[in-house]
């Protein structure tokens, strides 16, 4: 991939000019069996992460395992960016069904959905996790402010994080898009065959419909925003037993949903 991140700028100031940078966002056309599906646009970065993630958190696959070679072909003239992903020909047939040619703003929570009923399908349950200490969830937080380098370089990126019971982020994605990120992050850990039911996810954004719907669908038991959740994510949580936690800040956090899984133990001195 021969296409950055993020571009380079100049801030002018009262002494001169100094040298800054802003965030890319380009096309990304996620193709599977050679059919069109859908256009996102996203930050060039982890995009075959994205493309597993997306792929099983839109119920275009069960498993991560259904996907086969993902061909990724950068475009001419700054056009973006062609994915195509195998995946059976059962799956295939069910995505046609659907009819979902559908172009994906940055920040489109429904970027796949054409009918309500894709939307409002009931929700699976989640495991049910591990005790997490409230101490854990600040750990992660601040460690996550240190592992964004792309937002630190053009502050106008999302993060999405694993982190472990005890607070240690283990991963972490970046995007423009809040759910793009969140797409990332899951993509990379279902690739690495990770234990989803033991840790939580943790993203630097607002906790809506789609960030509580992606995470439900993998079965992560835990999501912790730093900005609010909307009341139909809380209603989705908890129907689908995930504990969601918004504002997350240094000192304080405010549980929504399914409270039992945080723990008032002290935290433990990280390994």
């Amino acid at each position: 991939m021969t296409l950055p991140a993020h571009r380079g700028i100049q801030v002018w100031r009262e002494d001169g000019a100094a040298p800054d940078r802003v965030a890319e966002e380009v096309p990304v056309a996620l193709r599977y069996n050679g059919e069109p599906h859908v256009v996102m646009m996203c930050t060039p970065s982890d995009l075959e992460d994205f493309a597993r993630g997306f792929s099983v958190t839109e119920g275009i696959v069960e498993d991560v395992a259904q996907i086969g070679a993902i061909q990724l072909r950068e475009l001419s003239e700054d056009q973006g960016f062609e994915m195509d992903v195998a995946i059976p020909q059962s799956c295939a047939q069910r995505l046609a069904g659907r009819q979902r040619q559908l172009r994906g703003r940055t920040g489109c929570g429904l970027c796949g959905a054409q009918t309500l009923a894709d939307v409002l399908r009931p929700a699976r349950r989640v495991p049910a996790g591990v005790a997490v200490a409230a101490g854990a969830v600040r750990r992660a937080l601040e460690a996550l402010r240190r592992q964004q380098p792309l937002n630190a370089a053009t502050g106008s990126t999302h993060a999405a994080a694993w982190a472990t019971p005890d607070g240690l982020i283990v991963a972490v994605r970046e995007d423009v898009g809040r759910h793009n990120a969140l797409d990332k992050l899951i993509g990379h850990l279902l690739a690495t065959n990770s234990d989803l039911a033991r840790g939580f996810v943790v993203v630097t954004s607002r906790a809506s419909y789609e960030m509580v719907a992606k995470s439900v669908a993998v079965g992560m038991p835990m999501l912790v925003a730093i900005s609010a959740p909307t009341a139909y994510a809380v209603r989705l949580a908890e129907d689908a037993g995930l504990t969601l936690i918004g504002f997350a800040r240094a000192h304080r956090h405010v549980v929504y949903a399914c409270p039992g899984r945080v723990s008032s133990a002290p935290l433990g001195t990280p390994g």
